[in-house]
């Protein structure tokens, strides 16, 4: 049995399949499409379920992948056991209609057996119960010694999620420790002891279960398999661990490296180990498909696994940021299957970086409250800490609940886990009703998405405004039927079309579809999930039935704005790598006819400047009118030719690449002018934040640009009439006005602060004495706080104890300050509790030190009142 590193066995299982008529797809991004049932992407066949519904036609009927995984169900097992871990790789090839149980069989066993070389002696076969036609296959073509292959149950070998697809399945197993087994008990026995590891899953997708539980043969039955790499490279390198696999292992040794731990010495750093290997696998890959830190959904699960890690890394006794150093070893032993990686790879840094940098705050907070639950514990004699408060350790800081085991341990303190149980079950039952319930698979069950996949939709729209083709399908309240007539609402799918579907960011073209019997308005123009053009529409009289030949017409003047936008959002983008850096690409746009917006990764607010330097660039290669092509290419031909992909195209056989001269090249399938120089003028009207590290331009173009303009300027024609000045002289009148607002600034002040000069005697003239400490207070009008303190200040001085209660009626709000002599502080007096008290009465609210307190309060007349208050306050305080 060869010894063969993770990479290897990827490309043997890719290649060996291929050898088979598969097409190798890349890894699916871990983010989810048009499946709002899953989170994270947590199986190897979740991206390609609208392939298994009929939804969608798959690119091949073959199709071999290793798709990226993350699964955080069992989080709190990662670091203890030697398998858990929430990123994985999984190996798997699927059938649409294509081959199935006597194809798939054989070439499983011919891979494990003849490719990776496993020895027969030490491998287990395990068929659903009643699955004959399996166990003939099995039997008779190929060489497996039939005494080693057992039937389970549903349980073990029937792969079904409630109505829908489903179907037996076949494992094959490997032995660890060399044991004859006899008997399926004996192997359940075995699997349960570790002693027999699951290598493979074949599910044979043959029946649909209805909703009253019958189990329906499919015409077509599918095949999906899956193969955990890391296991199988688990198997090959002769380990007991995922974390003793070549690629894994280097990631754990570089942490041994920066935290001076060694591993298999201690158990509880090897926990902590493992769980910074694993979470930082997770993390890069997380944040290279785009996802960002935040407090909800897939952010959430980043945001967790960062801090998890963070938490951990500590407790290894690591100081400050260390995650982000540790990508490199991810990327490098990723990279050459994972390209995307390397290209972001200062990208991906930087984002962890500046959340761990975020989180150092909050887990010395974290450890702060820890502590201080402890004291309280230890000060009521109590012996365990509450679980709401473990959990709100877990979830609020990051703490993960075996390290605040582990701390209270130390301190001999115990936990109430049940109770921090049943808070993770809440925690659990929000995540599932934050998703949104799909039906099976995540497939949305309308009408729109059962159109038949033999009706073909073609746009033909590039160059074309406005064409013939026949009506197909006519949909009107979530039915298909055969006619809308005048002031119906539906949707109309035609052979070809020229309206654009909405896609990529770029809105749906509007219009009219007619012929000489009626007229109907396009209002909206969508792809559904198999990509057929649907018509919105409204009929404005007439009648229109299936199979009618129709005229299409897109309008053309907001087509044309659409255009000039789309593909100014080109030149921005190259724009703003130019002026910000390399590390810009977009995260997300929208473009209609109006305006356009773009969504890019940065991690700073974009200066006047830089914004400046953007805007001009843009409209230089505007106007500079370079032409604009669109190129028709393979995918590796578009890559190569340094095209910059935007969403995702990269699974169609042919891509479009739009360039604007030799400025910008983009995989694209919008509409663009064919000129630069027809975007005419470019304005940027906002920046802003939209997300952590996520900025946002919104800009114009051509007529809308020039009207936001002409607005601009009819502001400061307006302002120069108010000055009775030219546009040219006005920032000289703003500095002159200016000037002259901070010298009657300085008047206002000086007198306000004259005036509480003259209040001082009247206040020094109320006079009390409260044992030895004496007391003033005084009710002031148009006295500002700086002017209460700076008088309170001068009568505080003029005593050793003393106490100082002001009030003041400023614009009909109230002003209070509370200030006292140290003297008067050592016998009792607190500023803040009498504030406190006596804003309460003035509607309002304050505090501060027991030298100096101030508040605010919107009732004017209770003042009097309230500085009264006060006095009975300090009289009760030196009694």
């Amino acid at each position: 049995m060869e010894n063969l590193g993770l990479n290897k066995i990827r490309e043997m299982y890719l290649r060996f399949f291929e050898s088979k008529g598969h097409l190798r797809l890349p890894s699916f991004s871990l983010v989810p499409k048009q499946d709002k049932s899953l989170l994270l992407i947590n199986a190897g066949m979740a991206p390609l379920k609208p392939y298994f519904t009929g939804l969608q036609v798959p690119p091949r009927k073959r199709v071999t992948t290793c798709q990226k995984c993350i699964r955080t169900g069992d989080i709190e097992n990662v670091g203890k056991t030697s398998r858990h871990g929430t990123f994985f790789e999984m190996l798997g090839n699927f059938s649409f209609g294509d081959y199935f149980k006597d194809e798939v069989i054989p070439w499983a066993w011919e891979f494990i057996t003849e490719v990776m070389k496993l020895p027969k002696n030490k491998l287990y076969v395990t068929i659903y119960l009643d699955d004959d036609e399996a166990y003939d296959i099995w039997t008779k073509k190929t060489d497996i010694d039939p005494s080693r292959i057992f039937r389970l149950g549903k349980e073990d070998n029937f792969w079904e999620h409630g109505a829908g697809p489903c179907g037996p399945c076949s494992e094959i197993h490997f032995d660890k420790v060399g044991m004859k087994i006899n008997s399926a008990e004996e192997f359940v026995k075995a699997g349960d002891e570790d002693k027999v590891v699951e290598l493979w899953n074949l599910v044979f997708t043959q029946f649909d279960k209805d909703e009253d539980g019958n189990y329906n043969k499919l015409p077509n039955p599918n095949i999906d398999t899956g193969m955990g790499l890391e296991r199988m490279a688990t198997v090959m390198q002769g380990k007991d661990s995922i974390f003793e696999v070549d690629t894994i292992q280097n990631i754990l040794k570089e942490i041994c490296k920066i935290s001076k731990k060694q591993y298999g010495v201690d158990r509880n750093f090897d926990v902590s180990l493992r769980v910074v290997t694993d979470h930082i696998r997770s993390i890069t890959f997380m944040i290279s498909d785009e996802i960002l830190p935040s407090n909800e959904g897939r952010g959430y699960v980043l945001r967790r696994l960062l801090r998890r890690a963070a938490v951990h890394g500590k407790s290894l006794g690591i100081e400050g940021a260390f995650l982000y150093e540790l990508t490199d070893v991810v990327i490098n032993n990723s990279f050459e299957n994972y390209p995307e990686l390397k290209q972001k790879s200062s990208y991906i840094k930087k984002i962890i970086k500046l959340e761990e940098e975020r989180f150092d705050e909050t887990i010395d907070s974290g450890m702060s409250i820890l502590d201080s639950y402890m004291k309280d514990i230890e000060d009521k004699k109590e012996k365990n800490l509450s679980g709401k408060k473990a959990f709100k350790l877990y979830d609020t800081y990051g703490f993960p609940i075996e390290l605040t085991e582990e701390i209270l341990e130390k301190n001999n303190i115990g936990i109430e886990l049940e109770d921090f149980e049943e808070e993770m079950q809440k925690q659990r039952q929000r995540a599932r009703s934050a998703r949104e319930e799909t039906n099976y698979m995540g497939s949305e069950d309308t009408i729109l998405n059962k159109i038949p996949l033999d009706i073909d939709t073609k746009f033909d729209g590039y160059t074309k405004l406005e064409l013939d083709s026949k009506v197909k399908i006519i949909v009107k309240n979530e039915g298909m039927v055969s006619e809308l007539s005048k002031g119906d609402s539906g949707v109309i799918v035609t052979e070809v079309t020229p309206f654009y579907a909405e896609m990529g960011g770029q809105v749906g073209d509007t219009g009219v579809i007619y012929n000489d019997k009626f007229k109907a308005e396009v209002l909206n123009c969508k792809n559904n999930v198999a990509g057929k053009i649907l018509h919105f529409v409204k009929i404005i009289h007439g009648k229109v039935n299936v199979d009618d030949t129709v005229s299409l017409s897109v309008d053309e003047i907001r087509r044309n704005n659409i255009r000039k936008n789309h593909t100014a959002t080109h030149i921005l983008d190259e724009a703003l790598r130019k002026v910000l850096g390399p590390h810009v690409h977009q995260s997300g746009s929208y473009v209609d006819d109006k305006r356009l917006r773009f969504d890019f990764n940065h991690f700073e607010p974009v200066s006047y400047e830089q914004l400046f330097k953007i805007e001009k660039l843009v409209n230089k290669i505007a106007m500079e009118a370079y032409s604009v092509k669109t190129d028709i290419m393979s995918l590796d031909e578009a890559k190569k030719s340094g095209a910059i992909a935007l969403f995702d195209e990269k699974y169609k056989e042919k891509v479009r690449v739009v360039s604007v001269g030799h400025f910008s090249r983009e995989l694209c399938g919008g509409t663009h002018v064919s000129n630069s120089g027809k975007i005419g003028l470019f304005k940027i009207i906002s920046e802003s934040g939209v997300a952590s590290g996520i900025r946002r331009i919104e800009a114009v173009t051509g007529k809308y640009a020039l009207e936001y303009i002409e607005a601009k300027s009819d502001i400061l024609k307006n302002i120069a009439d108010k000055f009775k000045c030219s546009e040219k002289e006005i920032l000289h009148k703003l500095d002159i006005l200016m000037e002259e607002q901070k010298h009657r600034q300085i008047e206002i002040e000086q007198l306000k602060s004259k005036l509480a000069g003259n209040s001082e005697a009247d206040i020094l003239n109320s006079e009390k004495n409260m044992g030895d400490i004496k007391v003033f207070t005084g009710i002031l009008n148009e006295v500002d706080g700086n002017a209460l303190r700076d008088l309170a200040d001068r009568i505080r001085d003029k005593y050793e104890k003393s106490v100082i209660v002001l009030g003041s009626n400023v614009d009909g709000k109230v002003k209070l300050l509370a200030m006292a002599s140290k003297a008067a502080v050592k016998d009792g007096i607190h500023c803040g509790k009498i504030i406190k008290e006596i804003a309460v009465i003035c509607g309002g609210g304050g505090g501060g030190r027991p030298d100096m307190a101030q508040a605010g309060g919107k009732l004017p007349e209770k003042l009097e009142e309230a500085i009264d208050k006060s006095l009975s306050i300090i009289q009760n305080t030196v009694k």
